[in-house]
């Protein structure tokens, strides 16, 4: 199996999984798979060095936990057990000047959910049992750990960096005590996300998620310092395994300024090619060394959606109309979807396998 930068072994039959990715790469930020496990990662820097060499990264972690891993328990597994053997490194950016990082991840099913987080080949996870939980770019995971990498504890002790005595904190002992400026920005972007999240404790919808994602005040929604929120995914899980998961996905930047559109897994799937970025025969991203030039590699929707961009900062009453617009077409998808949970509306299997590219196209057509 090829990976970003490395070859490892092949998984005898892997899962349908749809991705939410930077395009110069193999992994995903986030994605799911046809089981209904959904997986997505954050960047985070703790006293463990980050690898220079090319190793595994953060996001082809995700990719092959959603490929192999049929609940989100085995999603998890197969990424500590490849981070142990592998380890993560390399760069994450497609440029030059490499930007490294270690990573945290959220992963949940129909039934359960998990936080992740890593440091180098050491790792720590929790499972949530109950109401809400995020990350954003720092250690989370205090003294609630379910399970552990073996040596977990052994090399904080022989680091210096926890005497042994007293309860362990994942967080305390393996975040750095000098923490880089975008980490401490991120704090503020956590709490507040923490908080986005107890005031709907109880009530929370898609349509919650998708405003929180939305938020700009909390930092949630980065659209400055040449950080821009690229795509942003919202699921929906019944535990009822008799009505289908709905993958919400934007396929574009900013998401107060996109369209998240729904996603189901059905046999007969019509792909979008829309969505989808172009392939070049002499990548720089695998030419070594590596990131020498650049390509275009934004796909027709981000296209189009960029011009409509453009058009809404130059005229803001036209703006706001197709903003109008998006959002009642993103109403549609939702009301849709309660149709279809609530067992309202019978499935038709062919209108589910053409109805994200369906969704896609009407967003064209607006543009």
């Amino acid at each position: 199996q090829k990976c970003t930068y490395l070859e490892i072994e092949q998984a005898e039959r892997t899962h349908a999984v749809v991705l939410s990715r930077p395009a110069w790469l193999w992994g995903a930020e986030m994605g799911a798979n046809e089981h209904g496990v959904c997986v997505g990662n954050e960047g985070v820097w703790t006293r463990e060095p980050v690898g220079e060499d090319e190793a595994l990264l953060g996001m082809d972690l995700v990719r092959l936990g959603l490929e192999r891993g049929s609940s989100a328990r085995e999603a998890m597994e197969v990424i500590v057990t490849l981070l142990e053997r592998y380890g993560q490194g390399g760069s994450c950016k497609e440029e030059p000047v490499p930007f490294i990082y270690h990573n945290t991840f959220l992963l949940a099913d129909r039934t359960e959910a998990w936080v992740l987080e890593t440091a180098g080949q050491y790792w720590a996870a929790q499972q949530i049992r109950e109401g809400s939980r995020n990350i954003s770019n720092q250690l989370s995971i205090g003294r609630e750990i379910t399970a552990e990498h073996a040596g977990l504890r052994q090399r904080a002790r022989s680091q210096g960096w926890w005497s042994g005595d007293g309860e362990f904190s994942f967080a305390e002992v393996f975040s750095l005590p000098h923490q880089p400026a975008r980490m401490e920005a991120a704090k503020a972007r956590y709490r507040a996300g923490k908080e986005l999240l107890r005031q709907h404790a109880g009530h929370i919808t898609a349509e919650t998620f998708m405003a929180i994602l939305r938020d700009k005040a909390s930092g949630i929604c980065v659209d400055s310092e040449g950080f821009r929120t690229a795509g942003s995914m919202v699921s929906v899980l019944p535990r009822d395994p008799a009505v289908p998961c709905v993958h919400f996905f934007t396929a574009t930047p900013d998401p107060s300024r996109s369209v998240f559109k729904p996603f189901i897994f059905v046999a007969g799937l019509k792909p979008a090619p829309q969505v989808r970025s172009p392939t070049f025969c002499d990548d720089p991203a695998k030419q070594i060394p590596r990131f020498q030039s650049t390509v275009d590699r934004r796909h027709e929707l981000y296209r189009r959606h960029q011009a409509a961009l453009e058009l809404m900062e130059r005229d803001q009453e036209r703006g706001q109309k197709l903003l109008q617009t998006l959002r009642d077409l993103e109403k549609q998808g939702l009301e849709g979807m309660n149709a279809l949970l609530a067992g309202t509306v019978a499935p038709c299997p062919e209108e589910l396998a053409d109805l994200f590219f369906d969704c896609v196209e009407a967003e064209m057509k607006f543009y």
